[in-house]
């Protein structure tokens, strides 16, 4: 779920570009580029899934003018790139929907908080979770970061925009638009959870090491 055209009080939509630039900010402190550099391989998938996503954001269903349901994939690109270069993606996303006339720019920081940060921030704790206090098991890591964690990543992001919209509107008939779009979140979840578990799960087993959360010796190399 993310925003079309602007309903958001300016003060709203400088806190979204506030957050938004502070964790970005954080992730290019940690120099993702290096990797990328280094690592051909690395590059091209990074820029095959920037360029997916782009196609797959354009599969949006839209009720309103100003509000958008479709899948998101962040929380997949966290698993497989970590944050850092999962948010870049989410970024240069975001700024093509914006050139592409698909979007306001002035809803861009918003946006990659909703789309980006919130999903993001959900799966390193999941993923965190996983790593650090349940079994090393195959199924376990696949199902409970793959599946639940993006589901509860797209619900994360869902109630976010609603929050967003419940606490900045300036339409009256915002609030209950986004409230009823809320109602189709329990469609989004099994949805991007099954497509990016069932894509984990292909990674993990035919090319585990593109996976950067992902420990082979770990999970498999010891069974």
């Amino acid at each position: 779920m993310t925003f079309a055209e602007v309903v958001l009080m300016p003060w709203m939509l400088g806190i979204g570009w506030l957050i938004s630039a502070a964790v970005l900010g954080l992730a290019l402190a940690q120099r993702p580029w290096r990797a990328l550099l280094v690592d051909v391989g690395l590059q091209h998938r990074w820029l095959a899934a920037l360029v997916a996503v782009l196609l797959l954001w354009q599969l949006r269903a839209q009720a309103v003018d100003w509000l958008t349901l479709h899948l998101v994939f962040t929380a997949l690109l966290t698993l497989i790139f970590k944050a850092p270069l999962a948010l870049l993606i989410c970024v240069v996303v975001n700024f093509a929907m914006v050139l592409l006339g698909r979007v306001a720019w002035p809803l861009l920081g918003v946006n990659v908080l909703v789309s980006g940060v919130v999903p993001a921030l959900v799966m390193v704790i999941a993923w965190r979770l996983v790593d650090r206090w349940l079994a090393d098991n195959l199924p376990v890591f696949v199902f409970v970061c793959g599946f639940f964690g993006t589901a509860l990543a797209t619900l994360a992001s869902g109630m976010t925009a609603v929050a967003i919209v419940g606490l900045g509107a300036n339409d009256p008939e915002a609030w209950f638009l986004a409230s009823e779009y809320a109602r189709f979140l329990p469609l989004l979840m099994p949805s991007e959870a099954f497509i990016s578990g069932m894509l984990l799960s292909v990674l993990v087993v035919y090319h585990p090491e593109w996976v950067a959360t992902f420990n082979p010796q770990r999970y498999i190399d010891t069974k």
